[in-house]
């Protein structure tokens, strides 16, 4: 694939990315000569080929500045979500060995606390104001030449899983060609979604997370624009869709529940009709929600099944989910296995664990249980999803192994229930999971985010548990109904619901 340098080559004023609120523009040019100067930092700092840093940002023109050069200085580089604590941070940092650590200033209370105790850390940056213990990032890097160092090669990210479910794990995949001109983990989606070097790419979502970040290198990689929203508002992602004319984006579902909430007005304001690639993944796309997308942007909606480790690859277009509706579509790459707990091959339309097979291994950092667990005997592998294959090999998901609710001897997937609570007109989030029960083991527990929550009460509560039951057999409706004004969804589509399951326990 081209590099960076290349497009600064060809194309030097060609914007790379544009940041959304602030409209700030760096061309190619600028991206290659600054990734120099940080490549040129890191070996000034002692960073070594495959050695690790850390870095904790909000979106902003350095992440990018930070990423590139980290790709040709061969060294292996953490995005930490901005929203942990102080301990799940520290845990990162010194978790993946990292030698620098990066942070915005805004985040510089958690920040200081973590690096106090990380105490491998050679040097540590602050981005857009001052910290004790922390240089300036922008005094650091300028003073620096924009000159390539002389023992360039590819430098990869190391990604933690999100924690939803437990402690952060390490995700790491050695590159196997090292050259900085080496073909991009997403090359083959890039080819099926048409990226090429006229995409414009918005990009609403948490650069540390791992669809963003994938997709955007992809996209300047291959001499795109990428669009970067400081964070997501549903009405400024449609007027940045017109302003840019992009033709290309990446969402969560929670994103289009937000977007299709907005008043009719504000929805039929702006021009979408450049968009010829939405792309979807990261949660169970409630069925409704994606009918309403279709019908509003037409047929540019693409949806794909895959996770951090790379363990397979799905994918699905709006004509073909049309005809499998709730299907996340068939493999791109890998061959999806649906396993009993005795890891038995299930016959199409029973669920069970989805592995799969012709995949290449990934590992657990520092965690060779944990990766052992996520393969079988055959060498097929698992991140914990469940769902089910039809007969013409279509992928469906029903949710996460560790949220399957047991009832009376009865399977229940809180995917399912929260698909439908969530097309209610006064629901904007919800959260379905198991709380004990004496007589069935567990019975299913709803936490209700409203649109309003000044319209928290038990009436509603009853009503829609009432309204469930008239959609839903009668062991999947919620038993009760509490209200939270914010649910602890992240802003990549995550939901942090192990922190609810921990509190009613």
């Amino acid at each position: 694939m081209p590099t960076i340098t290349d497009h600064a080559t060809a194309t030097p004023d060609k914007p790379a990315f544009i940041m959304g609120s602030s409209g700030e523009m760096v061309t190619f040019a600028e991206l290659d000569a600054r990734a120099n100067q940080v490549a040129q930092l890191l070996r000034a700092s002692g960073v070594q080929t495959g050695e690790h840093i850390a870095m904790m940002l909000k979106n902003c023109r350095e992440f990018f500045e930070v990423v590139f050069g980290c790709a040709r200085a061969g060294v292996v580089f953490t995005p930490i979500s901005t929203h942990l604590k102080q301990d799940e941070t520290a845990y990162i940092i010194n978790n993946c060995n990292a030698r620098l650590f990066i942070a915005s200033a805004s985040l510089v209370d958690v920040a200081a606390e973590a690096a106090q105790h990380a105490p491998n850390l050679l040097r540590k940056f602050i981005i857009g104001g001052e910290a004790a213990g922390f240089e300036d990032w922008h005094a650091a890097v300028s003073e620096l030449s924009t000159d390539t160092i002389a023992d360039q090669s590819l430098g990869v990210p190391m990604l933690y899983s999100s924690g939803t479910t437990g402690k952060p794990k390490g995700i790491f995949r050695a590159p196997e060609n090292t050259a900085l001109d080496a073909p991009h983990p997403l090359k083959l989606a890039g080819m099926y979604f048409g990226f090429n070097d006229s995409t414009v790419y918005l990009s609403p979502a948490p650069l540390y997370h791992s669809a963003p970040l994938f997709y955007n290198t992809l996209n300047m990689t291959g001499g795109g624009t990428s669009v970067i929203m400081e964070r997501f508002d549903p009405e400024q992602a449609l007027a940045l869709i017109e302003r840019h004319q992009a033709t290309h984006s990446q969402w969560v579902p929670s994103m289009f529940v937000r977007m299709l909430k907005l008043p009719e007005e504000a929805r039929s304001k702006y021009d979408v009709s450049s968009m010829r690639c939405a792309i979807h993944a990261a949660a169970p796309c409630p069925i409704d929600i994606k009918h309403k997308m279709i019908e509003w942007w037409g047929p540019v909606i693409f949806e794909y099944y895959s996770s951090t480790e790379g363990v397979g690859f799905t994918i699905i277009d709006s004509e073909g989910w049309l005809a499998h509706p709730g299907s996340v579509g068939r493999p791109l790459t890998g061959v999806p296995k649906i396993l009993d707990d005795d890891l038995n091959v299930l016959p199409p339309g029973e669920v069970g664990q989805i592995y799969f097979d012709e995949i290449a291994r990934f590992e657990y950092f520092d965690e060779p249980g944990k990766t052992e667990e996520a393969f079988d005997t055959r060498g097929w592998g698992t991140v914990g999803d469940m769902g089910y294959l039809d007969e013409e090999g279509y992928l469906y998901l029903t949710d996460r192994k560790n949220f399957m609710i047991i009832t009376g001897g009865v399977n229940v997937y809180p995917a399912e229930i929260e698909g439908l609570l969530v097309s209610h007109p006064q629901v904007a989030d919800v959260a379905v999971f198991g709380i004990p029960n004496e007589e069935y083991g567990e019975e299913v527990k709803a936490v209700v985010q409203l649109l309003n929550h000044a319209e928290a009460s038990d009436s509603l509560a009853f009503d829609l548990i009432q309204w469930s039951k008239e959609r839903l057999s009668s062991v999947k409706a919620p038993k009760s109904i509490d209200f939270m004004e914010q649910l602890p969804r992240m802003d990549n589509g995550k939901l942090y619901k192990r922190h609810l399951m921990d509190a009613y326990k």
